[in-house]
């Protein structure tokens, strides 16, 4: 049984956000993925909504899709809510954070550490990043410049209905 976990802030849900954690059901034959709400998100002190309205947001999303779940977690980085699953997934710019060495004190070893600690990676596309073709998701070309800072900004039709 092959189980990932989507972390992200989710704030807000976006189109996108549910069509990556689809592509991850059906693309790595996931029997289920967690879409990972951290209690403390890590960088994003700005977001308005609380843990609390973002996983319940997540949990309306989870109810009309099978396959997928919702879980809070206390833990910050990307390595340590990884841990135990089998894939991890993430967007292309949240790819690119993990892999500079800034997020780890500019020191190089401790990112290489950090990176050998995650499970397989998956990695959906994003306007403005590349990823590696053994990391990619495929989704439709449409869905790179979807963010969750757009909706913040009024694109409402990029919001997950």
């Amino acid at each position: 049984m092959t189980v990932a976990v989507y972390p992200g802030s989710f704030d807000p849900l976006t189109i996108a956000h549910e069509a990556v954690a689809l592509a991850a059901l059906e693309q790595l034959g996931a029997e289920r993925v967690d879409l990972a709400v951290s209690e403390v998100t890590l960088g994003k002190s700005h977001l308005a909504a609380t843990v609390r309205q973002r996983a319940h947001r997540l949990e309306q999303l989870v109810e009309r899709r099978a396959g997928l779940a919702v879980v809070v977690v206390s833990d910050q980085l990307i390595v340590d809510i990884a841990r135990g699953y089998d894939v991890v997934v993430m967007g292309a710019d949240k790819w690119s954070q993990v892999n500079d060495p800034a997020w780890y004190g500019g020191d190089t070893r401790a990112r290489d550490a950090a990176l050998s600690g995650l499970p397989r990676v998956a990695v959906a596309p994003r306007k403005g990043h590349t990823v590696p073709d053994e990391l990619r998701l495929e989704l439709p070309a449409d869905l790179a410049q979807v963010s969750s800072s757009a909706v913040r900004a009024g694109r409402w039709e990029w919001a997950a209905g």
